[in-house]
């Protein structure tokens, strides 16, 4: 006889396997920023420098980068330093070669707001924000 099956929300497998991936010690690193109070346009400019960029030189061109949104990239690009490091204590940040993997922008919430405009009027204006999702990963694997 065929065995009864369970049914799964999609809900519940997503969640089973996030766990399984955070389970699997070593690999790529992920940090997220989300509702960054910069629009998506400006934050494309400041991550599109460092896309597939060894990560000393990604940090490098971000401090010296005359941009707002670079300083927030770089705490960013930090924190996925660090959740590296977490993952695979083993090893050591300047023997593994991490590279910026992937960078991703996203647009946020956005807040309305109305200017006074001449006759009575109201302009329409639209503080954007984003989400940023930044990969980092190890160009050499030592397992």
């Amino acid at each position: 006889m065929e065995e009864a099956r369970t049914k799964f929300k999609k809900s519940v497998i997503i969640r089973q396997q996030k766990e399984a991936a955070k389970a699997v010690i070593g690999g790529a690193s992920v940090a997220k920023l989300q509702n960054c109070p910069t629009s998506p346009r400006k934050m494309r400019l400041v991550v599109d420098l460092i896309r597939g960029m060894n990560v000393e030189k990604a940090l490098y061109t971000l401090k010296y980068t005359n941009k707002e949104a670079a300083i927030r990239v770089e705490k960013l690009l930090l924190s996925a330093i660090k959740n590296w490091e977490a993952k695979n204590e083993d090893k050591r940040v300047e023997d593994s070669s991490l590279y910026v993997k992937e960078v991703s922008v996203g647009g946020g919430r956005q807040m309305k707001r109305l200017r006074p405009a001449p006759q009575g009027r109201g302009y329409r204006i639209r503080k954007r924000s984003n989400h940023v999702h930044l990969i980092v990963d190890s160009k050499i694997d030592n397992n």
